[in-house]
Formats: structure tokens, sequence, C-alpha cells
């Protein structure tokens, strides 16, 4: 006589067959021959859209990387990249955006003297505006323009008052993100003198007053903020034809020798109407090198 398989048995080995056949199709054989037709099709992409140079990798088309020196700073005879907020910078292992928005305008001023949580010296922390801020002076600096823009003060930080009381007429204005005896960047707000910032005071309760300067900003967006990947390989054209009298006069030759090199590594934009043309940097600043051989 048979034996007879308890019901509830047989539904769990129906499950387990199920799950060792669903694992062996999509976890195995589905990944295998999609891995084998695009390495056949497009082994570039398949493999990372790596660049190489002299029989060595020098990077990937899809991710962007710093050209700058050993102490951060650019080097000047190379075209810059957007800023990057992935971990240390356009860290595959660290994708992401600063997750910071239009409203994060106030710093937090670093004491003297005091130390944080891991007993480190006290740096503060600078919000998006600031950052923003300075990053568009530096840019300035270096590309020998004007580095200013609304909503930023003189010194680079952001043009932030905290007024008090938060309603009513102001009795008390300080300039929250300028630490004493910083100068602010306006000497009264509705007939009240505005004070510099002092370092550790909370300002939580006034009234947070950002103020739009006359300044018109020279600096495209892309050369201030990050990517919401933190990994785009990309700058716009205006901010590559920014950079370009500086990196042909740093390397000696003619600038529309280098303009010429900026149109031929400009992408269009996606499917000819989505977003706006970017210039690879690493494409870029390779054939820069390359001009020579």
């Amino acid at each position: 006589m048979k034996e007879h398989v308890p019901g509830w048995l047989r539904v769990h080995l129906a499950a387990l067959r199920a799950l060792l056949v669903l694992t062996a199709v999509t976890g195995v054989i589905y990944p295998l021959v999609t891995t084998g037709v695009v390495q056949a099709l497009f082994p570039g992409k398949a493999g990372g859209s790596l660049i190489e140079r002299d029989g060595r990798s020098v990077g990937s088309a899809l991710i962007g990387q710093s050209f700058t020196d050993a102490h951060g700073a650019p080097i000047r005879t190379y075209f810059q990249s957007r800023p990057s907020a992935a971990g240390a910078g356009y860290d595959p292992m660290s994708s992401g955006a600063s997750n910071l928005g239009p409203e994060d305008v106030l710093d937090v001023l670093a004491v003297p003297g005091a130390k944080n949580a891991a007993g480190e010296p006290d740096t503060g922390r600078q919000s998006l505006l600031t950052k923003v801020c300075a990053r568009s002076a530096a840019v300035g600096a270096l590309e020998g323009v004007s580095g200013a823009r609304p909503y930023c003060t003189g010194d680079g930080v952001g043009a932030v008052l905290k007024v008090f009381p938060a309603v009513g007429t102001p009795t008390r204005v300080v300039s929250a993100n300028q630490a004493c005896p910083a100068k602010p960047f306006i000497a009264g707000y509705q007939g009240v003198p505005v004070e510099c910032a002092k370092p550790g005071e909370d300002l939580a309760a006034g009234r947070t007053v950002p103020v739009r300067g006359a300044a018109r900003a020279v600096v495209p967006a892309d050369a201030v903020t990050a990517s919401g990947s933190g990994l785009d390989p990309h700058i716009s054209v205006a901010y590559a034809e920014l950079q370009a009298p500086r990196v042909a006069k740093e390397r000696g030759i003619p600038l529309e020798r280098v303009r010429r090199l900026i149109t031929d590594n400009t992408t269009g934009r996606a499917l000819g109407f989505m977003g706006e043309p970017g210039v690879n940097v690493l494409q870029l600043n390779l054939d820069l090198d390359g001009m020579g051989r």
C-alpha cells in the first residue's frame, strides 16, 4: 500500500522546489545569459566604460574624478570637475547627494578652543548656502572672474540675518554666518545696527532673513553644487568655457584649440530633448594631454 505524504509536507516540498528552480533561473541562468549577451554586443559598456591610456586604466567615462594636487588645490593645467558629495569625492561606494535643501542657510559657527564629540577641534558646520558661496568665490579666484552671487557676503558665506524678536519691531539683528570680529555685510536692518555672530550663541529664537544682494552670478551653478549621485563626470558647456582661458594660458596653447576640444567632448541632450549638453571632464583632460603626441 502506497504511503501517503501529509498535505502540509507536500506544500512545503512544492515551495522548496519552486525556490530552487526560481533561484537557478533568476539568480544563475538569467544573469549569465544577459551578461554574456551584453559582453558580446557592448564589451566596453559592460566592463564599466573604462578609459585606458598607455596600457592602464585611468578612469571611467561614467564616473567623475577630481583633478587636484596632494593638498586638494586645483591643478591649473586641467579642467576642473563639479563638486561631489559622494564620500571624499566621486566614491562609487558612497554615491549620493548631501541631502541639504535650499532652506539650509544657517552655519554652525566653530567655537574657538572647543572640541567635538570625537575630541577633535570644533570646526562647526557650513550650510549649503555658505558652501555655494565659498565654492563660487574659489572658482572666481581661480578663473579670474567675479565669484559673487546673490545671497552671499563679500567674504564668501551666506548673507543671512537673525532678527529679534521673531515677530514685531526688530530690536536686535545678527549676521548669523559671520563670526565676530567679522564686519557684517550690511550696517543696519530696519534701522537696527547689525552685529557679528558670537560663536556658540543660540540664535534659534530669531527670525531667519536671507538677504538678496545686487550681485549677478558669473560662475555657473554646476561649478558650486554637486550632482544627485555625486558621480556625474560631466560639467556644463558654460563651466567648460569659463575654464578654457586658464587652461589655454597654463598650457601655452591657443584658446580656440582648447574650445575645439570642448566641442569635441560635448554630448547632446538625451534623446535629443532631455537635459542639457554636457562636457566629459576626464576625456577632455586626456585629449589635452594627448595634444603633444
